[in-house]
């Protein structure tokens, strides 16, 4: 089990800005992590503008899940974690995260633009550390009767977050956010698994 990334991002208005973030890319290697961190970012975004507010939602793609829960206050929670994680510990932390965002930093300092000087949340970096292991989620049950009554929606792929003609070789290639470094990376990626798929 593993978490790959936590982040707090405007989703509204669009497009997604991440307001803070922690990731834990060790398993990466060393060359790798920047493209990977970049590729978290870009597509926490993706998933973060597509979640309606006041929902969650569970979306998978490849051998990764991205969490988001999406608040009506115009930011989602975002985490990003491997598929064996707990859901109720990703969920129960994405609310604790998102509390504590929205109690110290008023919609004010990031409502519009780029907020200037950058927002911090340094126990983002703690809890991708102390939540490494799901048993120290304590408390698991008191989320339970929260998610029972908020549907999860469960999506296969990224693909299906997308709205209906955008495809996510399109996004990839036109976005901004990504260096011609990480798109090159996202299209040698993508041939090598198609490749391996079809031995």
């Amino acid at each position: 089990m593993k978490l790959y990334y936590i982040g707090v991002l405007r989703n509204s208005p669009k497009p997604a800005q991440e307001l803070v973030k922690a990731s834990e890319l060790s398993s990466f290697s060393f060359f790798q992590r920047s493209t990977v961190g970049e590729f978290m970012t870009y597509f926490a975004g993706t998933v973060a503008e597509r979640t309606a507010p006041g929902t969650r939602q569970d979306v998978q793609e490849q051998s990764y899940t991205f969490h988001i829960y999406s608040r009506t206050e115009g930011i989602a929670g975002v985490i990003i974690s491997d598929h064996e994680y707990p859901k109720l510990v990703a969920h129960k932390l994405l609310s604790q995260v998102v509390d504590e965002f929205l109690t110290a930093h008023p919609r004010t300092r990031w409502g519009t633009g780029v907020p200037n000087p950058p927002l911090e949340m340094k126990q983002l970096q703690e809890y991708i550390t102390k939540y490494q292991d799901p048993q120290q989620a304590d408390s698991i049950l008191k989320i339970q009767k929260e998610l029972d009554e908020t549907k999860i929606v469960l999506h296969k792929t990224i693909e299906n977050v997308l709205q209906r003609g955008e495809k996510l070789d399109d996004l990839v290639q036109r976005s901004e956010g990504l260096s011609a470094q990480s798109k090159m990376f996202y299209t040698t990626a993508k041939k090598q698994n198609s490749c391996c798929l079809l031995m």
